[in-house]
């Protein structure tokens, strides 16, 4: 059993002193992890009475927990991708086996550089699938091979690419991506870290968010002028968009360009309006997105993971040294990659795709079978 840290805002806001203090909890947590409530509804509502922190690994050779978390029926095994290093392209996937515990590492044809990732549907099968056939992953690319999105089946080791450009035009590094359960639209970021890691050439495109059509081929830009789009999440109602910017690091990092979650009215299940500020990190910037079925934003920061709610008004911390790239939700609870290390907490609320990665009835399960959203709003 883990114990939790109520953290006083008020002092927070006025001491010197009790600002050291919090620090000084963060900068312990190196060889485990803190949990910090900001929110009476963080320990009344995210962690359990007696919730449990687990070292699942931390036997990595290499930063081999990053991105992606993606869930696989077929093999009942999370798939996260490893952080790029001049050794390691293409980049290695570890799956974590939930059945046995057990971790391996792996690679897939056409994958070269793996960043972010979800499950994949075909559009024209959303309402004849149980379970998502395809992981759908991030390609970052290469020198020489195209940034790209990039269905895989790990049952056959077989994949295929859905969108390898922008109307002819080379995206820079693909970042991060979700499928509108509904529409079966893709929705994704692009941004320039594989530029700004030598592994892909200059950018001819701005960052930017799209949504694709994988059946028609249609794809458009839904919002831009961001510093570096990064990590991209529905609202459980699928009404709001939120995007993460990740400007704060480009080469090196610079705390005054953007660490910032913006929100979107998705209007027509095709389109953004109203884009506004949700949260602004106060250490690092903000990378992996997801929400939890009652509406709550989770996103992972350079001292771990960081929960709001709607409003935006920061609940609390899952804090782990040397921060996290991105996290999964299991069912009761969550996974948190920290490149070297993999934690797990536990956790009483549910991912906003955890229903149908998992085949789960309730939680977002009404949203997958169909919904009933106004046609405007929605």
């Amino acid at each position: 059993m883990a114990s939790v840290t109520s953290v006083n805002l008020l002092a927070l806001a006025t001491s010197a002193p009790y600002i050291n203090q919090i620090q000084a909890i963060t900068n312990a947590s190196t060889d485990h992890l803190s949990l910090l409530s900001y929110n009476s509804a963080f320990t009344d509502s995210i962690l359990p009475q007696n919730v449990s922190v687990t070292l699942v690994s931390n036997e990595s050779p290499f930063n081999a927990f990053h991105e992606a978390g993606i869930y696989q029926h077929s093999t009942n095994s999370i798939y996260i991708s490893s952080n790029y290093g001049p050794s390691n392209l293409p980049i290695r996937i570890s799956v974590y086996d939930l059945s046995t515990g057990q971790i391996r590492n792996t690679t897939f044809p056409n994958l070269a550089a793996a960043n972010g990732g979800t499950t994949y549907i075909p559009p024209n099968q959303l309402h004849n699938t149980t379970y998502p056939p395809y992981m759908l992953w991030c390609d970052e690319g290469s020198l020489t091979a195209p940034s790209q999105l990039l269905a895989v089946d790990p049952s056959t080791n077989t994949s295929f690419p859905l969108l390898t450009s922008f109307l002819g035009k080379p995206f820079a590094s693909v970042n991060d991506v979700r499928q509108h359960p509904v529409t079966g639209d893709i929705w994704f970021t692009d941004a320039y870290y594989g530029w700004y890691q030598a592994f892909r050439p200059e950018p001819v495109i701005p960052p930017q968010v799209y949504r694709f059509e994988p059946l028609t081929g249609v794809v458009q830009v839904v919002a831009t002028d961001f510093d570096q789009s990064n990590g991209i999440e529905f609202s459980p109602d699928l009404r709001t968009l939120y995007v993460t910017d990740t400007g704060a690091q480009h080469w090196s990092a610079n705390d005054t360009r953007p660490a910032t979650i913006y929100a979107f009215d998705v209007v027509g299940r095709k389109t953004l309006a109203n884009r506004r500020v949700v949260a602004y990190s106060d250490v690092g910037f903000p990378d992996g997105i997801h929400c939890d079925t009652e509406g709550n934003v989770w996103s992972s920061m350079a001292d771990g993971v960081h929960i709001w709610n709607e409003d935006g008004v920061l609940i609390g911390k899952l804090v782990a040294g040397g921060g996290s790239n991105n996290f999964a939700f299991l069912p009761g609870a969550v996974l948190i990659f920290n490149n070297q290390k993999l934690w797990k907490v536990g956790i009483n609320v549910e991912g906003r795709e955890l229903a149908r990665d998992f085949g789960l009835r309730g939680g977002s399960a009404g949203l997958i079978r169909g919904g009933t959203f106004g046609s405007g709003k929605d």
